[in-house]
Protein backbone atom coordinates (compact mmCIF):
# COMPACT_ATOMS: atom_id res chain seq x y z
CA UNK A 1 0.00 0.00 0.00
CA UNK A 2 3.07 2.39 1.27
CA UNK A 3 4.45 1.52 -2.33
CA UNK A 4 1.83 2.30 -4.26
CA UNK A 5 1.57 6.33 -2.96
CA UNK A 6 5.28 5.95 -3.26
CA UNK A 7 4.76 5.50 -6.99
CA UNK A 8 2.13 8.66 -7.55
CA UNK A 9 3.63 11.08 -5.33
CA UNK A 10 7.00 11.91 -6.85
CA UNK A 11 7.41 15.10 -7.47
CA UNK A 12 4.94 15.88 -5.44
CA UNK A 13 6.34 18.71 -2.18
CA UNK A 14 6.68 16.90 1.46
CA UNK A 15 4.16 19.34 2.96
CA UNK A 16 1.43 18.11 0.70
CA UNK A 17 2.73 14.23 0.66
CA UNK A 18 -0.33 14.04 3.65
CA UNK A 19 -3.08 15.89 1.70
CA UNK A 20 -1.99 14.13 -1.34
CA UNK A 21 -2.52 10.75 0.15
CA UNK A 22 -5.24 11.45 2.11
CA UNK A 23 -6.91 12.55 -1.80
CA UNK A 24 -5.78 9.53 -2.57
CA UNK A 25 -7.06 7.24 -0.44
CA UNK A 26 -10.65 8.74 -0.61
CA UNK A 27 -10.32 9.01 -4.61
CA UNK A 28 -9.54 5.12 -4.38
CA UNK A 29 -12.72 4.89 -1.93
CA UNK A 30 -15.19 6.49 -4.15
CA UNK A 31 -13.82 4.29 -6.91
CA UNK A 32 -14.24 1.04 -5.14
CA UNK A 33 -17.67 1.75 -3.56
CA UNK A 34 -18.83 2.87 -7.74
CA UNK A 35 -17.44 -0.51 -8.87
CA UNK A 36 -19.09 -2.60 -6.12
CA UNK A 37 -22.41 -0.85 -6.94
CA UNK A 38 -22.24 -1.75 -10.63
CA UNK A 39 -21.29 -5.28 -9.54
CA UNK A 40 -24.78 -5.04 -7.18
CA UNK A 41 -26.79 -3.98 -10.68
CA UNK A 42 -25.96 -7.37 -11.86
CA UNK A 43 -27.74 -9.23 -9.41
CA UNK A 44 -31.36 -9.90 -8.46
CA UNK A 45 -33.38 -11.38 -5.47
CA UNK A 46 -31.63 -13.00 -2.41
CA UNK A 47 -28.56 -13.07 -4.01
CA UNK A 48 -28.25 -9.04 -4.21
CA UNK A 49 -29.77 -8.96 0.04
CA UNK A 50 -26.93 -11.55 0.49
CA UNK A 51 -24.39 -9.34 -2.00
CA UNK A 52 -24.87 -6.00 -0.30
CA UNK A 53 -24.59 -7.64 2.83
CA UNK A 54 -21.29 -8.83 2.09
CA UNK A 55 -19.84 -5.68 0.11
CA UNK A 56 -20.65 -3.63 3.50
CA UNK A 57 -18.04 -6.00 5.16
CA UNK A 58 -15.74 -5.32 2.19
CA UNK A 59 -15.95 -1.69 2.54
CA UNK A 60 -15.22 -1.34 5.98
CA UNK A 61 -12.24 -3.69 5.19
CA UNK A 62 -10.71 -1.50 2.62
CA UNK A 63 -11.47 0.92 3.89
CA UNK A 64 -9.06 0.27 6.55
CA UNK A 65 -6.53 -1.25 4.19
CA UNK A 66 -6.55 2.36 2.91
CA UNK A 67 -5.74 3.70 6.26
CA UNK A 68 -2.92 1.11 7.37
CA UNK A 69 0.61 2.81 7.92
CA UNK A 70 3.46 0.32 8.61
CA UNK A 71 3.77 -2.70 10.59
CA UNK A 72 0.54 -3.03 12.66
CA UNK A 73 2.63 -4.01 15.90
CA UNK A 74 5.49 -1.19 17.69
CA UNK A 75 7.99 -3.94 18.54
CA UNK A 76 9.31 -2.72 21.82
CA UNK A 77 5.61 -2.21 22.78
CA UNK A 78 5.46 -6.15 22.92
CA UNK A 79 5.17 -8.08 26.21
CA UNK A 80 5.13 -11.46 27.60
CA UNK A 81 1.63 -11.85 28.66
CA UNK A 82 1.17 -11.96 33.04
CA UNK A 83 1.02 -14.85 34.03
CA UNK A 84 -2.12 -15.50 35.12
CA UNK A 85 -3.40 -14.58 31.76
CA UNK A 86 -2.70 -17.97 30.13
CA UNK A 87 -2.95 -20.81 32.44
CA UNK A 88 -2.17 -24.14 32.29
CA UNK A 89 -4.72 -26.72 31.64
CA UNK A 90 -3.66 -28.85 34.53
CA UNK A 91 -4.46 -26.37 37.39
CA UNK A 92 -8.16 -26.36 35.20
CA UNK A 93 -8.44 -30.04 35.20
CA UNK A 94 -7.27 -30.06 38.90
CA UNK A 95 -10.92 -28.94 40.03
CA UNK A 96 -13.45 -31.29 39.99
CA UNK A 97 -16.64 -31.42 37.44
CA UNK A 98 -19.63 -30.47 38.99
CA UNK A 99 -22.81 -33.14 39.19
CA UNK A 100 -24.68 -29.93 36.79
CA UNK A 101 -22.78 -30.78 33.52
CA UNK A 102 -25.71 -31.12 31.46
CA UNK A 103 -26.73 -27.59 32.82
CA UNK A 104 -22.91 -26.37 30.96
CA UNK A 105 -23.56 -28.41 27.93
CA UNK A 106 -27.01 -27.03 26.77
CA UNK A 107 -25.26 -23.35 26.93
CA UNK A 108 -22.61 -24.48 24.05
CA UNK A 109 -22.70 -25.12 20.83
CA UNK A 110 -20.09 -26.16 18.42
CA UNK A 111 -19.08 -24.28 15.62
CA UNK A 112 -16.62 -25.59 12.69
CA UNK A 113 -14.86 -23.81 10.58
CA UNK A 114 -15.80 -25.47 7.05
CA UNK A 115 -14.99 -23.49 4.24
CA UNK A 116 -11.64 -25.09 2.68
CA UNK A 117 -11.60 -27.40 -0.11
CA UNK A 118 -8.72 -30.63 -0.34
CA UNK A 119 -6.81 -29.10 -2.97
CA UNK A 120 -4.11 -29.24 -1.37
CA UNK A 121 -4.10 -33.07 -0.63
CA UNK A 122 -5.25 -33.53 -4.63
CA UNK A 123 -9.12 -34.06 -3.46
CA UNK A 124 -12.13 -32.14 -4.85
CA UNK A 125 -14.52 -30.50 -2.78
CA UNK A 126 -14.91 -29.88 1.06
CA UNK A 127 -11.97 -30.70 2.71
CA UNK A 128 -14.38 -32.22 5.71
CA UNK A 129 -16.05 -35.20 3.02
CA UNK A 130 -12.03 -36.85 3.13
CA UNK A 131 -12.03 -40.15 4.74
CA UNK A 132 -9.28 -40.45 7.62
CA UNK A 133 -9.83 -42.61 9.76
CA UNK A 134 -12.30 -46.56 9.43
CA UNK A 135 -13.99 -44.32 6.21
CA UNK A 136 -14.99 -42.10 8.53
CA UNK A 137 -14.64 -38.06 7.20
CA UNK A 138 -13.78 -34.77 9.44
CA UNK A 139 -17.79 -34.43 9.48
CA UNK A 140 -18.68 -38.14 10.32
CA UNK A 141 -16.02 -37.95 12.99
CA UNK A 142 -17.61 -34.83 14.49
CA UNK A 143 -21.30 -35.64 14.62
CA UNK A 144 -20.01 -38.73 16.19
CA UNK A 145 -18.33 -36.69 19.17
CA UNK A 146 -20.93 -34.36 19.74
CA UNK A 147 -23.77 -37.19 19.17
CA UNK A 148 -21.94 -38.93 21.80
CA UNK A 149 -21.96 -35.94 24.14
CA UNK A 150 -25.35 -35.78 23.86
CA UNK A 151 -26.58 -39.18 24.23
CA UNK A 152 -24.41 -39.62 27.71
CA UNK A 153 -25.19 -36.60 29.58
CA UNK A 154 -29.08 -36.26 27.70
CA UNK A 155 -28.10 -32.77 26.56
CA UNK A 156 -28.74 -30.74 23.29
CA UNK A 157 -25.29 -29.06 22.01
CA UNK A 158 -26.10 -28.41 18.47
CA UNK A 159 -23.41 -28.60 15.39
CA UNK A 160 -22.87 -25.28 13.34
CA UNK A 161 -21.05 -25.49 10.26
CA UNK A 162 -19.76 -22.07 8.60
CA UNK A 163 -19.38 -23.00 5.14
CA UNK A 164 -18.04 -20.78 2.32
CA UNK A 165 -19.08 -20.82 -1.64
CA UNK A 166 -16.73 -23.29 -2.34
CA UNK A 167 -18.31 -25.81 0.13
CA UNK A 168 -21.68 -24.93 1.19
CA UNK A 169 -23.62 -26.68 -1.62
CA UNK A 170 -21.44 -30.34 -1.56
CA UNK A 171 -21.80 -30.13 2.39
CA UNK A 172 -25.47 -29.41 2.52
CA UNK A 173 -26.63 -32.60 0.29
CA UNK A 174 -24.44 -35.08 2.31
CA UNK A 175 -25.48 -33.21 5.63
CA UNK A 176 -28.93 -35.57 4.57
CA UNK A 177 -27.27 -38.86 6.26
CA UNK A 178 -27.32 -37.48 9.71
CA UNK A 179 -30.96 -36.76 9.62
CA UNK A 180 -31.06 -39.72 12.10
CA UNK A 181 -28.37 -38.68 14.21
CA UNK A 182 -28.93 -36.85 17.88
CA UNK A 183 -27.50 -33.89 16.68
CA UNK A 184 -28.83 -30.72 15.24
CA UNK A 185 -27.20 -29.47 12.34
CA UNK A 186 -27.05 -26.06 11.27
CA UNK A 187 -24.90 -24.13 8.48
CA UNK A 188 -24.44 -20.69 7.17
CA UNK A 189 -22.10 -19.21 4.73
CA UNK A 190 -19.30 -16.97 5.18
CA UNK A 191 -18.92 -13.55 2.89
CA UNK A 192 -17.76 -13.42 -0.82
CA UNK A 193 -15.59 -10.84 -1.42
CA UNK A 194 -13.94 -9.54 -4.33
CA UNK A 195 -9.96 -10.40 -5.39
CA UNK A 196 -8.65 -6.45 -5.88
CA UNK A 197 -6.68 -6.26 -8.73
CA UNK A 198 -2.86 -5.24 -7.32
CA UNK A 199 -2.50 -2.70 -9.52
CA UNK A 200 -5.56 -0.42 -9.63
CA UNK A 201 -6.79 -1.59 -6.26
CA UNK A 202 -10.22 -1.78 -8.22
CA UNK A 203 -12.57 -5.34 -8.04
CA UNK A 204 -11.42 -8.01 -11.04
CA UNK A 205 -14.67 -9.15 -11.23
CA UNK A 206 -17.30 -7.95 -14.48
CA UNK A 207 -20.23 -9.44 -12.69
CA UNK A 208 -21.95 -10.72 -9.78
CA UNK A 209 -21.74 -14.64 -11.39
CA UNK A 210 -19.05 -17.35 -10.12
CA UNK A 211 -18.40 -19.08 -13.75
CA UNK A 212 -16.39 -18.46 -16.74
CA UNK A 213 -14.29 -15.50 -16.32
CA UNK A 214 -15.72 -14.97 -12.78
CA UNK A 215 -14.73 -18.32 -11.62
CA UNK A 216 -11.37 -17.46 -9.80
CA UNK A 217 -12.33 -13.62 -8.76
CA UNK A 218 -14.34 -14.10 -5.96
CA UNK A 219 -12.80 -15.25 -2.26
CA UNK A 220 -13.93 -16.28 1.17
CA UNK A 221 -12.08 -13.54 3.39
CA UNK A 222 -10.43 -15.85 6.28
CA UNK A 223 -12.38 -17.58 9.01
CA UNK A 224 -12.25 -14.22 11.16
CA UNK A 225 -15.35 -13.37 9.13
CA UNK A 226 -17.45 -15.83 11.28
CA UNK A 227 -18.26 -12.54 13.46
CA UNK A 228 -20.20 -10.35 11.07
CA UNK A 229 -21.07 -13.60 8.73
CA UNK A 230 -23.13 -15.67 11.61
CA UNK A 231 -24.60 -12.50 12.97
CA UNK A 232 -25.99 -11.41 9.50
CA UNK A 233 -26.92 -14.91 9.18
CA UNK A 234 -29.90 -14.32 11.78
CA UNK A 235 -28.39 -17.80 13.42
CA UNK A 236 -26.28 -16.03 16.56
CA UNK A 237 -29.30 -14.71 17.27
CA UNK A 238 -31.49 -17.91 16.99
CA UNK A 239 -29.05 -19.92 19.42
CA UNK A 240 -29.14 -16.52 22.12
CA UNK A 241 -33.13 -17.03 22.30
CA UNK A 242 -32.44 -21.07 22.68
CA UNK A 243 -30.24 -20.36 25.62
CA UNK A 244 -27.02 -20.70 23.97
CA UNK A 245 -24.09 -18.77 25.88
CA UNK A 246 -20.99 -20.12 24.14
CA UNK A 247 -19.31 -21.41 21.09
CA UNK A 248 -16.25 -23.83 20.88
CA UNK A 249 -14.65 -22.66 17.59
CA UNK A 250 -12.31 -24.88 15.91
CA UNK A 251 -11.20 -25.42 12.00
CA UNK A 252 -12.45 -29.02 10.87
CA UNK A 253 -9.32 -30.85 10.00
CA UNK A 254 -8.04 -30.59 13.82
CA UNK A 255 -9.28 -33.85 15.22
CA UNK A 256 -7.74 -32.74 18.79
CA UNK A 257 -10.51 -30.36 18.91
CA UNK A 258 -13.02 -32.01 20.78
CA UNK A 259 -15.46 -30.40 23.23
CA UNK A 260 -13.62 -30.60 26.95
CA UNK A 261 -15.68 -30.26 30.01
CA UNK A 262 -13.17 -28.86 32.04
CA UNK A 263 -12.22 -25.87 30.18
CA UNK A 264 -16.44 -25.52 29.52
CA UNK A 265 -16.77 -25.87 33.18
CA UNK A 266 -14.20 -22.98 33.85
CA UNK A 267 -16.10 -21.12 31.49
CA UNK A 268 -19.47 -20.72 32.68
CA UNK A 269 -18.53 -21.60 36.66
CA UNK A 270 -16.93 -17.21 36.54
CA UNK A 271 -18.85 -14.84 38.55
CA UNK A 272 -21.14 -12.85 35.97
CA UNK A 273 -18.98 -9.68 36.39
CA UNK A 274 -15.71 -11.19 35.93
CA UNK A 275 -17.20 -13.63 33.09
CA UNK A 276 -14.43 -15.05 30.51
CA UNK A 277 -15.69 -13.35 27.34
CA UNK A 278 -13.14 -15.69 25.27
CA UNK A 279 -10.86 -18.63 25.46
CA UNK A 280 -7.47 -19.19 22.77
CA UNK A 281 -6.09 -22.65 23.71
CA UNK A 282 -2.56 -22.84 23.47
CA UNK A 283 0.27 -24.91 23.16
CA UNK A 284 4.10 -25.59 23.87
CA UNK A 285 5.63 -24.71 20.62
CA UNK A 286 7.85 -27.16 18.89
CA UNK A 287 10.55 -26.62 16.07
CA UNK A 288 7.92 -27.27 13.87
CA UNK A 289 5.61 -24.61 15.20
CA UNK A 290 8.21 -21.70 14.41
CA UNK A 291 5.44 -19.86 11.97
CA UNK A 292 2.73 -20.14 14.60
CA UNK A 293 0.67 -17.20 15.75
CA UNK A 294 1.16 -16.08 19.99
CA UNK A 295 -0.26 -14.45 22.69
CA UNK A 296 1.48 -11.16 23.64
CA UNK A 297 0.42 -8.06 26.01
CA UNK A 298 0.48 -5.01 23.82
CA UNK A 299 -1.47 -1.87 25.29
CA UNK A 300 -2.58 -3.87 28.54
CA UNK A 301 -4.72 -6.25 26.27
CA UNK A 302 -4.09 -9.74 25.78
CA UNK A 303 -3.17 -9.98 21.62
CA UNK A 304 -2.35 -12.65 18.88
CA UNK A 305 0.33 -11.45 17.10
CA UNK A 306 0.77 -13.33 13.43
CA UNK A 307 4.10 -13.79 11.68
CA UNK A 308 2.77 -11.39 9.23
CA UNK A 309 2.54 -8.29 11.53
CA UNK A 310 5.57 -9.10 12.70
CA UNK A 311 8.74 -6.79 11.23
CA UNK A 312 11.48 -8.41 9.01
CA UNK A 313 14.03 -7.38 11.92
CA UNK A 314 12.26 -9.54 13.98
CA UNK A 315 10.99 -12.47 12.25
CA UNK A 316 13.91 -14.64 13.73
CA UNK A 317 13.43 -13.26 17.51
CA UNK A 318 9.38 -14.19 16.60
CA UNK A 319 10.65 -18.01 15.39
CA UNK A 320 12.34 -18.09 18.97
CA UNK A 321 10.91 -21.18 21.26
CA UNK A 322 12.34 -19.69 23.83
CA UNK A 323 10.85 -16.11 23.51
CA UNK A 324 7.52 -17.29 22.14
CA UNK A 325 6.96 -20.76 23.82
CA UNK A 326 3.35 -21.00 22.73
CA UNK A 327 1.01 -20.56 19.83
CA UNK A 328 -2.47 -20.63 18.95
CA UNK A 329 -4.43 -23.97 18.21
CA UNK A 330 -7.65 -22.08 16.68
CA UNK A 331 -9.56 -23.99 19.28
CA UNK A 332 -11.26 -20.72 21.29
CA UNK A 333 -14.53 -20.51 23.09
CA UNK A 334 -16.41 -17.46 22.78
CA UNK A 335 -19.52 -16.03 24.41
CA UNK A 336 -22.26 -15.50 22.09
CA UNK A 337 -23.78 -12.27 23.58
CA UNK A 338 -20.15 -10.64 23.23
CA UNK A 339 -19.92 -11.60 19.50
CA UNK A 340 -23.74 -9.77 19.30
CA UNK A 341 -22.55 -7.00 21.65
CA UNK A 342 -19.26 -5.90 19.43
CA UNK A 343 -20.79 -6.29 16.64
CA UNK A 344 -23.74 -4.36 16.86
CA UNK A 345 -20.53 -1.77 18.56
CA UNK A 346 -19.18 -2.53 15.64
CA UNK A 347 -16.58 -2.37 18.04
CA UNK A 348 -14.78 -5.93 16.44
CA UNK A 349 -11.34 -5.22 16.03
CA UNK A 350 -8.64 -7.57 13.91
CA UNK A 351 -5.84 -6.85 11.87
CA UNK A 352 -5.72 -6.97 8.41
CA UNK A 353 -3.92 -10.33 6.51
CA UNK A 354 -2.79 -9.05 3.46
CA UNK A 355 -3.13 -12.28 0.93
CA UNK A 356 -1.16 -12.23 -2.17
CA UNK A 357 -2.36 -14.23 -5.54
CA UNK A 358 -1.64 -14.93 -9.33
CA UNK A 359 -5.16 -15.45 -11.26
CA UNK A 360 -4.43 -18.64 -13.44
CA UNK A 361 -4.61 -16.29 -16.28
CA UNK A 362 -1.19 -14.58 -14.84
CA UNK A 363 -3.07 -11.55 -13.35
CA UNK A 364 -1.63 -10.47 -9.78
CA UNK A 365 -4.45 -9.61 -7.43
CA UNK A 366 -4.54 -9.41 -3.76
CA UNK A 367 -7.45 -11.01 -1.05
CA UNK A 368 -8.09 -9.14 2.19
CA UNK A 369 -8.67 -11.55 4.90
CA UNK A 370 -9.23 -11.45 8.44
CA UNK A 371 -7.95 -14.15 11.67
CA UNK A 372 -10.75 -15.39 13.97
CA UNK A 373 -8.10 -15.46 16.77
CA UNK A 374 -7.19 -11.48 16.42
CA UNK A 375 -10.23 -10.74 17.95
CA UNK A 376 -9.13 -11.51 21.41
CA UNK A 377 -8.08 -7.95 22.27
CA UNK A 378 -11.76 -6.87 21.51
CA UNK A 379 -13.26 -9.13 24.33
CA UNK A 380 -13.65 -8.99 27.88
CA UNK A 381 -11.51 -10.43 30.50
CA UNK A 382 -9.60 -12.85 27.56
CA UNK A 383 -7.45 -15.71 28.90
CA UNK A 384 -5.38 -18.29 27.29
CA UNK A 385 -5.37 -21.64 28.64
CA UNK A 386 -1.74 -23.82 27.29
CA UNK A 387 -3.57 -27.07 26.36
CA UNK A 388 -1.76 -30.19 25.82
CA UNK A 389 -0.03 -30.58 22.26
CA UNK A 390 -3.07 -33.61 21.75
CA UNK A 391 -5.61 -31.02 21.38
CA UNK A 392 -3.83 -29.63 18.25
CA UNK A 393 -3.83 -32.81 15.12
CA UNK A 394 -4.36 -31.03 12.51
CA UNK A 395 -4.56 -33.15 9.30
CA UNK A 396 -3.29 -30.47 6.45
CA UNK A 397 -1.66 -32.69 4.45
CA UNK A 398 -0.81 -36.74 3.75
CA UNK A 399 1.93 -36.74 6.05
CA UNK A 400 -0.60 -35.75 8.98
CA UNK A 401 -3.25 -38.43 7.27
CA UNK A 402 -0.53 -41.19 8.06
CA UNK A 403 -0.48 -40.39 11.44
CA UNK A 404 -3.84 -40.14 11.96
CA UNK A 405 -4.60 -43.29 10.29
CA UNK A 406 -2.07 -45.57 11.80
CA UNK A 407 -1.99 -47.17 15.66
CA UNK A 408 -0.33 -44.51 16.96
CA UNK A 409 -3.98 -43.82 17.81
CA UNK A 410 -7.00 -45.39 19.50
CA UNK A 411 -10.63 -44.30 17.90
CA UNK A 412 -13.48 -44.14 19.89
CA UNK A 413 -16.89 -41.86 19.79
CA UNK A 414 -15.42 -39.81 17.12
CA UNK A 415 -12.06 -38.75 18.93
CA UNK A 416 -8.89 -40.12 18.10
CA UNK A 417 -6.32 -40.42 21.20
CA UNK A 418 -2.84 -41.50 21.19
CA UNK A 419 -2.40 -45.03 21.73
CA UNK A 420 -1.29 -46.37 25.46
CA UNK A 421 1.04 -48.67 23.59
CA UNK A 422 3.30 -46.23 22.49
CA UNK A 423 5.84 -45.31 25.16
CA UNK A 424 5.51 -42.01 24.94
CA UNK A 425 3.61 -38.83 24.20
CA UNK A 426 5.05 -37.22 21.71
CA UNK A 427 4.11 -37.20 18.02
CA UNK A 428 6.88 -39.12 15.38
CA UNK A 429 8.01 -36.54 12.52
CA UNK A 430 6.80 -37.95 9.50
CA UNK A 431 7.78 -36.05 6.05
CA UNK A 432 6.25 -37.72 2.67
CA UNK A 433 7.97 -36.49 -0.71
CA UNK A 434 6.07 -35.27 -3.57
CA UNK A 435 5.22 -38.85 -4.64
CA UNK A 436 2.37 -39.18 -1.84
CA UNK A 437 1.58 -35.38 -2.16
CA UNK A 438 -2.53 -36.51 -3.08
CA UNK A 439 -4.42 -38.73 -1.63
CA UNK A 440 -5.16 -40.88 -4.27
CA UNK A 441 -1.05 -41.59 -4.99
CA UNK A 442 -0.43 -41.70 -0.83
CA UNK A 443 -3.09 -44.58 -1.24
CA UNK A 444 -1.68 -46.60 -3.96
CA UNK A 445 1.46 -46.77 -2.36
CA UNK A 446 0.52 -48.65 1.23
CA UNK A 447 -0.51 -51.95 1.00
CA UNK A 448 -1.93 -51.19 4.38
CA UNK A 449 -0.58 -48.57 6.79
CA UNK A 450 2.60 -49.62 8.75
CA UNK A 451 2.98 -50.32 12.75
CA UNK A 452 4.32 -46.79 13.88
CA UNK A 453 3.97 -47.75 17.64
CA UNK A 454 8.01 -46.74 17.92
CA UNK A 455 8.62 -44.37 15.50
CA UNK A 456 10.73 -41.41 15.87
CA UNK A 457 11.19 -39.67 12.35
CA UNK A 458 9.78 -40.94 8.66
CA UNK A 459 11.87 -39.27 5.46
CA UNK A 460 10.16 -41.07 2.59
CA UNK A 461 11.34 -39.37 -1.00
CA UNK A 462 10.53 -41.10 -4.58
CA UNK A 463 9.31 -43.81 -5.84
CA UNK A 464 8.25 -45.95 -2.83
CA UNK A 465 5.63 -48.35 -2.28
CA UNK A 466 5.04 -50.58 0.93
CA UNK A 467 3.78 -53.74 1.29
CA UNK A 468 1.47 -55.67 4.51
CA UNK A 469 1.87 -55.12 8.08
CA UNK A 470 5.47 -53.00 7.59
CA UNK A 471 7.21 -51.99 10.77
CA UNK A 472 8.87 -48.30 11.12
CA UNK A 473 10.72 -47.77 14.72
CA UNK A 474 13.19 -44.85 15.35
CA UNK A 475 14.28 -43.18 12.21
CA UNK A 476 13.65 -44.37 8.98
CA UNK A 477 14.56 -42.99 5.86
CA UNK A 478 13.68 -44.41 2.62
CA UNK A 479 14.95 -42.39 -0.64
CA UNK A 480 14.45 -43.91 -4.12
CA UNK A 481 16.81 -42.26 -6.49
CA UNK A 482 15.74 -40.97 -9.45
CA UNK A 483 14.33 -43.72 -12.09
CA UNK A 484 14.78 -45.57 -9.21
CA UNK A 485 11.76 -48.23 -7.40
CA UNK A 486 12.26 -49.31 -3.88
CA UNK A 487 9.60 -51.79 -2.85
CA UNK A 488 9.56 -52.70 0.88
CA UNK A 489 8.35 -56.21 1.28
CA UNK A 490 5.16 -56.98 3.05
CA UNK A 491 6.35 -57.96 6.83
CA UNK A 492 9.72 -55.58 6.88
CA UNK A 493 10.68 -54.35 9.68
CA UNK A 494 12.56 -51.36 9.48
CA UNK A 495 14.40 -49.80 13.24
CA UNK A 496 16.67 -46.69 12.70
CA UNK A 497 17.85 -47.64 8.94
CA UNK A 498 18.50 -45.60 5.68
CA UNK A 499 16.82 -47.61 2.48
CA UNK A 500 18.32 -45.76 -0.58
CA UNK A 501 18.58 -46.99 -4.80
CA UNK A 502 17.07 -50.53 -4.98
CA UNK A 503 16.39 -51.39 -1.67
CA UNK A 504 19.74 -51.80 -0.08
CA UNK A 505 19.28 -51.57 3.67
CA UNK A 506 22.13 -50.11 5.35
CA UNK A 507 22.88 -49.25 9.27
CA UNK A 508 21.93 -45.49 10.57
Amino acid sequence: MARYFEGLSKGVPNGGMAQFQEEMRQQLETSMHAELDKLLDTATGVDKEVSKKDFDGFKKLFHRFLQVKGPSVDWPKIHRPPEDSIQPYDKIAALPLPDSLADSLNKLVVVKLNGGLGTSMGCKGPKSLISVRNENTFLDLTVQQIEHLNKKYNTDVPLVLMNSFNTDEDTKKILQKYTHHRVKIHTFNQSRYPRINKESLLPVATDIGMTGENADVWYPPGHGDIYASFYNSGLLDQLITEGKEYIFVSNIDNLGATVDLNILHHLVSQPNGKRCEFIMEVTDKTRADVKGGTLIQYDNKLRLLEIAQVPKAHVDEFKSVTKFKIFNTNNLWISLGAIKRLQEQNAMDMEIIVNPKTLDGGQNVIQLETAVGAAIKSFDNALGINVPRSRFLPVKTVSDLLLVMSNLYSLEAGSLTMSQKREFPTTPHVKLGSSFTKVQEYQTRFESIPDMLELDHLTVSGDVTFGKQVSLKGTVIIIANHGDRIDIPAGTILENKIVSGNLRILDH
